[in-house]
């Protein structure tokens, strides 16, 4: 099952919005043949791993994620391993995809075919947190990477903020955005870095994220970078204003119009995992919009890269958030990771 995680770490970068999931046959504690599900709508896992033996009868399956039983973009793969004849099959997690959740171990086991579950499922659950959390919360998982020095500080008081981290760290997230369906940010951050939010450079196959503003009154210029470059662009905004979406749409925005509410921030995560099918988002904003989000419980991690210069009391901070009256009203976070980037630390951090 170790092998199977590592194969589906290989779909990393391309298999959204499906799963990331790996398999590997075996016989006689012999490997016969492996696979993992690389792009959607191509076939999956399980099929790439049975394409790639002649004789899978009387094998043992290890599937780091519940066998499909329904048709999607493909067929459901269930179907192929009980027609090959498979003994065994050992799964690492259910499928929390409403259309699976249990039915592909049933239809295994009606089939007498041996299915065991549970090996190695928190590694298997880490592959797919933002799947796991679209299906069965409806929102998207979201991370917040920020840049700061070590006395906390983002951006000198007059804004200059390019650059605090180095260059080998900006290259990394370059690699989050790689990994994620979408990059999100506010109007007023696009506004003034002109950002282009995509990922670039980099010397891996990648399925190029959405990039999402949020801008509630449709301040988004259209001379913005953002603009120039091919990709899905998603604007969400709480102004109804058909002139002005749709000169927005004509220079290649998905407009989204989302009625004014309490709850309008968490209404646009959920569409974005509903109808865009969004599982990871990677959010690049300013110490303000971070800080919203986080007070809104819609930020899971912290990605914060320390770089060791110091900026000074009258730096911006790296997130706004409310006046707290006592220590025990502080958030709290745990440390996931900690590794070095070049001259600087990053952390990862769970809220």
């Amino acid at each position: 099952m170790s092998r199977a995680i590592q194969l589906a770490k290989r779909g990393r970068y391309t298999c959204d919005p499906n799963p990331r999931v790996g398999c590997v046959v075996s016989r006689d504690n012999q490997i016969i043949s492996e696979g993992w599900h690389a792009l959607a709508g191509e076939a999956h896992a399980e099929i790439n791993a049975l394409n790639d033996c002649n004789d899978a009868s009387g094998s043992t399956v290890y599937l780091t994620l519940e066998p499909c039983s329904h048709h999607g973009r493909t067929p459901p793969c269930v179907e192929a391993l009980i027609n090959m004849k498979v003994a065994d099959v050992i799964i690492a997690m259910v499928d929390p995809n409403p259309l699976v959740a249990g039915s592909g171990i049933e239809k295994l086991e009606n089939a007498g075919i041996s299915v065991k579950q549970g090996l190695l499922e928190l590694e298997a659950q880490k592959l797919n947190p933002g799947f796991i959390k679209r299906m069965t919360q409806h929102l998207p998982h979201t991370r917040c990477k920020m840049a700061m020095s070590l006395d906390g500080r983002t951006a000198l008081a007059n804004g200059e903020s390019q650059w605090i981290s180095s260059e080998l760290s900006r290259r990394d997230v370059h690699r989050l955005r790689a990994a994620s369906s979408a990059v999100l940010t506010s109007v007023e951050t696009l506004i003034k870095d002109d950002a282009s939010l995509n990922a670039r450079n980099l010397d891996i196959e990648f399925k190029q994220a959405a990039r999402v503003i949020v801008d509630r009154t449709l301040k988004t210029p259209d001379q913005a970078k953002i603009f120039s470059i091919s990709g899905q662009i998603i604007i969400y905004t709480e102004v109804d204003n058909d002139e002005r979406i749709h000169a927005l749409e004509k220079l290649g925005a998905e407009v989204v119009y989302l009625a004014k509410t309490d709850s309008w921030l968490n209404d646009v995560f959920m569409h974005l995992a509903n109808e865009f099918e969004i599982n990871e988002i990677l959010v690049e904003a300013g110490s303000t919009f971070s800080g919203a989000l986080i007070e809104k419980g819609l930020i899971d991690e912290l990605i914060v890269y320390m770089a060791p210069v110091l900026l000074g009391n009258d730096a911006n901070p790296l997130v706004k958030l409310k006046q707290l009256e006592k220590l025990s009203e502080a958030k709290q976070l745990e440390i996931i990771d900690v590794r070095q980037i070049g001259k600087d630390l990053r952390f990862t951090l769970t809220l």
